[in-house]
């Protein structure tokens, strides 16, 4: 914690003043930028075991373990949450799952259920992503659905690469990053959480203890461009300059994708 706390540092609330006029929106879930002049949405990983999705749900092997005693409820401030049953990701950081998972991207989910990407009039979320679920509506084991409210590991380190390439001074580029209060374990809606540092660094902003969330937002100083990472979503919208989101859509390991309606 010592070693991000360096690199990243608390910054006065204000600093998120521009994007409460911006976005006209006081940030609880995130602040939500419109297209400057333009934008994609990074869509959160999923993955999916190399034997298949299986047919036994998250839902069949959580009720399972909680009648069982193997599996205590999940709990966050004081609700509990069936994970895996309907949203299927859950809330907040994740990666890789390990040997034996492939990457499996919306678009090939899309063209094995003959569903769109992302459903029209939608933003990316459980709502609107191609539906891999099982019978009783839960997803199959052997699906690991994107998290809710935060990027992937993975994507996050690539996505965080690309926008140095595209940031006036690279690595050196001076970032704002904001939590909205929904993530941090006291819910404060007067003092906002929001840190500064150098995008280089914006790896360990992934490592640090709470929230368990990639930023709501970043942004650099001269605000080129902005992340938005809404709580409740299974994407992540990014607003810039044509050539960053053409490298976003264009990139092989980052699924991205342009939403009219949500621009």
């Amino acid at each position: 914690m010592s070693e991000i706390s360096a690199l990243w540092q608390v910054a006065p609330s204000a600093e998120t003043d521009w994007l409460v006029e911006l976005c006209e929106d006081e940030g609880s879930t995130g602040f939500p930028p419109p297209g400057m002049p333009d934008a994609a949405w990074v869509l959160n990983a999923m993955y999916e075991h190399e034997r298949g999705p299986g047919l036994v749900s998250h839902h069949q092997v959580r009720q399972a373990g909680l009648a069982d005693g193997s599996i205590e409820p999940v709990v966050f401030h004081g609700i509990d949450f069936e994970v895996g049953t309907f949203t299927g990701g859950g809330l907040g950081r994740a990666g890789h799952p390990g040997p034996g998972w492939r990457r499996l991207r919306w678009a090939e989910l899309a063209r094995r259920t003959g569903d769109p990407i992302v459903k029209e009039d939608y933003w990316p979320s459980f709502r609107s992503a191609p539906d891999g679920r099982a019978e009783d509506r839960s997803w199959p084991v052997g699906i690991r659905p994107p998290t809710e409210g935060s990027l992937d590991r993975e994507t996050w380190d690539r996505l965080t690469g690309i926008l140095q390439k595209h940031s006036p001074a690279g690595p050196d580029t001076r970032c704002l990053a904001y939590y909205n209060p929904l993530m941090m374990q006291t819910f404060d809606f007067d003092n906002l959480h929001v840190l500064s540092g150098r995008l280089g660094d914006a790896q360990a902003l992934y490592d640090i203890d709470e929230p368990d969330f990639s930023p709501s937002n970043l942004w650099p100083e001269d605000r080129s461009w902005v992340v938005y990472t809404d709580y409740d979503l299974w994407g992540t919208k990014v607003v810039g300059p044509t050539a960053l989101i053409d490298a976003l859509v264009g990139d092989t390991e980052i699924e991205a994708v342009r939403l009219p309606w949500a621009s």
